[in-house]
């Protein structure tokens, strides 16, 4: 039997994440089923298992794939905006998603937190990452006196809890608000940090 290579190997690992992506916008992860998985992917339950060893590993493996996306998107900022509001509000916007596979993953993941101790642990180093990284950013535009003296760690924290808090508000009602008037609202309040 001829050996895959690394490359089609990671392409077939790559579908199998955006299949469950799409299936995650019609239903929970607890709901989702390998066979539907599988059918949305078009392999076999093989497949499936030749890159993950259950179910859980696929959903870490979600996890790491929106935390990964995330970190790139912050990278990009980092990059691209010295100012510190302008990266907070890009990071805010990023985090207002409006993507209802995600939304859903990231309610089921706090949902799993409680039980599943690798998902706990996970999504906790993956936050404490992205908390440092604001933290880092704020603290940054307090010296350069673009942002209002603000404990750093409280605004990080609060900036991660509205994004976590609003995806598990519209996974329990998705007609609850509208993401175009939350994002106004964050824009308004981050404003409202600025040095005048």
């Amino acid at each position: 039997m001829p050996k895959v290579s690394e490359q089609t190997r990671q392409s077939r690992r790559g579908e199998l994440l955006e299949a469950g992506w799409r299936c995650l916008r019609q239903t929970t992860f607890p709901q989702l089923t390998v066979d539907q998985l599988c059918a949305e992917a078009g392999v076999s339950k093989g497949a499936f298992y030749g890159h993950f060893q259950s179910k859980q590993d696929f959903l870490l493996a979600l996890l790491e794939q929106d935390a990964s996306e995330l970190d790139g998107v912050m990278e990009r900022m980092e990059r691209s905006e010295t100012d510190a509001l302008r990266r907070l509000r890009g990071f805010a916007r990023t985090m207002l998603s409006r993507d209802p596979g995600r939304a859903q993953v990231r309610a089921d993941l706090w949902a799993e937190m409680p039980s599943q101790a690798a998902v706990r642990a996970l999504l906790a180093s993956k936050v404490a990452e992205r908390r440092g990284r604001l933290r880092a950013w704020i603290e940054e535009g307090v010296r350069a006196g673009e942002l209002a003296d603000t404990p750093a760690n409280a605004l990080a924290s609060l900036l991660l809890a509205v994004g976590d808090g609003l995806s598990l508000h519209a996974g329990l009602d998705p007609g609850a608000f509208r993401w175009e008037n939350i994002s106004r609202a964050v824009d308004l309040l981050l404003a409202g940090l600025a040095r005048e």
